[in-house]
C-alpha cells in the first residue's frame, strides 16, 4: 500500500516522541553519551541531580562528572558497551557542579543505530544518599551495640564476682546479684528511645540517672526529702553511665543498710561538681547511726575497684559522726 511507510514513520515518530517525554519527566536523572564519552543528551532529572543546564554540558565529557579518585571508573563501563554489554546498578560516587559528592546507582545500556552497531550508552542515575546513610548508620547502631554488650557482659562477670565476696549463702549471692542487676537495668532503660521512632539515645543527664537509680529508695522509712540532688548537671555516655548507676546503688544499698537510710530521721545529700576537667560526686550521710571506719571493708574496695577500673576514677571515704561521706571523682575525658 501506498501509504504504508509514511504511517510507519508517523508512528515511529510518535513513538520516539512519546519515548523523548518519558525520559525528560523522569525523576531519575537520564543522559546519553557516545564511545568518547562525551554526554550528548541530558534529561531534567539530571539537571536537579547534578546541578548542570543541558546547555552547560551537553557536548562535554562525562569524565566532568568523576571525582578525582573516581577517574578510572569510566574506560571499564565504555570497554562492556563497546562489546555490547550492560551495566547494571552499579554503585558509585559523582561530583556535582558545585563540587559536592553524591552517591548514586548507575545502569548504563548500549545505544545502537540501524545496523545494529553500538554507538553509544544511555545511562541512568539513582540517587541513592539516603539507603546509604541508613546503611551507614546501621552500621555504626551495631558496632555500638557490640561494644555495649560486651561492656555490660564484663561488667556483669565482675559484678558475679564481687557478691560472692559479699554473700554468706547461695540464696544471699542470688539476691544480691538480682539487686545490682536491676540497678544496671534501670540505667540501661534510660538510653530506650521513647518511641519505635526514635534511635538510642546513648547518653543520659547525671540528674536524670541519679533520680532513677535512687527512687526505691525515696520516701522509704521516712519523708519525702530524704535524698536530695544538687549542683551540676552534665550528660553522661552510655559506657561511663552503667558503672556510675552501680555505685550508686551500692551506696544506697549500704546506706539502707548500716546508715542514713536505716534511721527515720536520716538523709542523704548528692552534690555534683562539674570542674574543666573533672567531675566529682559528693555523697552525704546524716541523721543516721554513728558510723565507724570498718576492719574489713568489702564495701570499699568494691568501689573502689569499680571507680578505677571502669572510669578511671577515685572513691575517697570519711567515716564522720554525722555520717559517712564519699567522693567519686572522674576525668571528664572519660565522660566523652
Amino acid at each position: 500500500m501506498p501509504g504504508l511507510p509514511y504511517e510507519r514513520r508517523r508512528a515511529r515518530d510518535e513513538i520516539a516522541q512519546r519515548l523523548a517525554a518519558i525520559v525528560e519527566s523522569s525523576d531519575d536523572a537520564i543522559l546519553a553519551k557516545d564511545l568518547d564519552g562525551t554526554i550528548t543528551s541530558w534529561n531534567r532529572g539530571a539537571e536537579r541531580l547534578f546541578g548542570y543546564r543541558a546547555a552547560e554540558i551537553v557536548g562535554k565529557s562525562v569524565m566532568l562528572l568523576l571525582p578525582d579518585d573516581r577517574q578510572d571508573d569510566e574506560a571499564p563501563i565504555l570497554a562492556r558497551l563497546r562489546r555490547g554489554e550492560r551495566v547494571r546498578h552499579y554503585e558509585t560516587v559523582r561530583r556535582r557542579k558545585d563540587g559536592s559528592l553524591i552517591d548514586i546507582s548507575l545502569s548504563v545500556s548500549p545505544l545502537r543505530d540501524a545496523n545494529g552497531t553500538v554507538i553509544g550508552a544511555s545511562t541512568i542515575a539513582r540517587d541513592i544518599t539516603e539507603r546509604k546513610q541508613a546503611e551507614e548508620r546501621q552500621r555504626l547502631l551495631l558496632r555500638e551495640m557490640d561494644h555495649r554488650m560486651k561492656n555490660l557482659f564484663a561488667l556483669a562477670g565482675s559484678l558475679v564476682g564481687m557478691s560472692v565476696r559479699d554473700a554468706a549463702s547461695p540464696q544471699e549471692l542470688a539476691s544480691i546479684v538480682q539487686e545490682r542487676l536491676s540497678a544496671l537495668a534501670r540505667a540501661h532503660a534510660l538510653t530506650m528511645p521513647k518511641d519505635s521512632a526514635a534511635g538510642s539515645n546513648d547518653s543520659v543527664r547525671l540528674h536524670v540517672l541519679l533520680r532513677t537509680i535512687l527512687a526505691p529508695y525515696e520516701g522509704a522509712g521516712g519523708g519525702d526529702d530524704r535524698l536530695r540532688i544538687n549542683g551540676d548537671d552534665v550528660t553522661l555516655p552510655g559506657n561511663a553511665m552503667t558503672t556510675i548507676a552501680l555505685i550508686l546503688h551500692e551506696l544506697a544499698t549500704n546506706a539502707a543498710k548500716y546508715g542514713a537510710l536505716s534511721s527515720p530521721s536520716g538523709t542523704v545529700t548528692v552534690e555534683c561538681v562539674a570542674k574543666k576537667d573533672t567531675l566529682a560526686l559528693i555523697w552525704d550521710e546524716r541523721g543516721g547511726p554513728r558510723s565507724d571506719e570498718p576492719g574489713e571493708d568489702g564495701f570499699g574496695s568494691l568501689l573502689g575497684r569499680l571507680a578505677s577500673g571502669q572510669l578511671g576514677g577515685t572513691i575517697e571515704r570519711e567515716w564522720r559522726p554525722e555520717g559517712l561521706r564519699v567522693t567519686l571523682t572522674v576525668l571528664r575525658d572519660r565522660l566523652r
